[in-house]
């Protein structure tokens, strides 16, 4: 099998099965396992997979610039949106984490919702300018413009001194086994200290980033409360997270 060929042939064994062993194609193919990481090198390369330990796993489409992902599912996000917005109560504090699901959340909450928003993301406090009743509080540090967040070593301090019933996460892959992921190493790290900070975290997954894995683990699927998604329920990624006990919140 020509290098073309067998590039074709993985990239359909990822659509199809939602994952890649190198040690099992190369039995397949009758190749090395070096001959496939090679191939799955130069995929990953081009954007086209993610590799993990023993093989490679669909990209998140969640990895555009932040522009671009406001015109990626504006639909399924606004679907996990009007769910997460349900879960701020009168009076609560909301940790409201960035990116574009997180900037549905902002515009779903209704206008005279009187509660407390702590953020990271200038976008989302700027979202919430003519909501009158809620409080906003600010977390400063460096910006990221990839999500529009502050992150960095200021902003991890920062986080570590509030508190909040509840943080709504963002993340770009959502996988049973790699978990939950994001693109960059600090923006995981300031995740991390804002889910600490809160007695509940509901993660926000549109359908694009279902089955779909990043570079870095933000949380362990026992840190998490529930997730929010408008996957089809018989999905096999949602029917495999919710037989390892994930809590699943489906959009209508």
């Amino acid at each position: 099998m020509l290098a073309a060929e067998r590039r074709d042939h993985l990239l359909d064994l990822l659509a199809r099965r939602g994952k890649i062993v190198a040690k099992e194609v190369a039995a397949e193919l009758r190749i090395s396992e070096d001959s496939v990481r090679r191939d799955l090198r130069d995929l990953a390369s081009e954007g086209l997979c993610q590799r993990v330990y023993g093989g490679a796993l669909p990209v998140s489409p969640a990895v555009v610039d932040y522009g671009a992902r406001q015109s990626v599912a504006p639909d399924g996000k606004r679907k996990v949106a009007a769910v997460a917005a349900g879960l701020v109560r009168p009076g609560g504090t909301v940790i409201l984490d960035g990116g574009t699901t997180a900037l549905a959340v902002a515009h779903a909450l209704p206008r005279d919702l009187a509660c407390t928003v702590i953020t990271h993301s200038p976008p989302i406090a700027v979202a919430l300018l003519d909501h009158p009743q809620a409080e906003v509080f600010m977390l400063g540090g460096r910006l990221f413009k990839h999500s529009a967040v502050a992150c960095g070593a200021a902003a991890v301090e920062a986080a570590q001194n509030v508190s909040a019933d509840l943080f709504l996460l963002g993340v770009t892959g959502v996988h049973p086994e790699a978990g939950l992921t994001t693109g960059d190493a600090e923006d995981a790290a300031m995740k991390r200290a804002l889910a600490a900070r809160a007695a509940d975290t509901y993660v926000l997954a549109s359908s694009e980033k279902i089955g779909t894995a990043s570079r870095f683990r933000v949380l362990p699927w026992e840190d998490i409360t529930g997730l929010i998604t408008d996957r089809a329920p018989h999905d096999p990624v949602i029917e495999q997270l919710a037989e390892n006990g994930v809590d699943v919140l489906r959009t209508e």
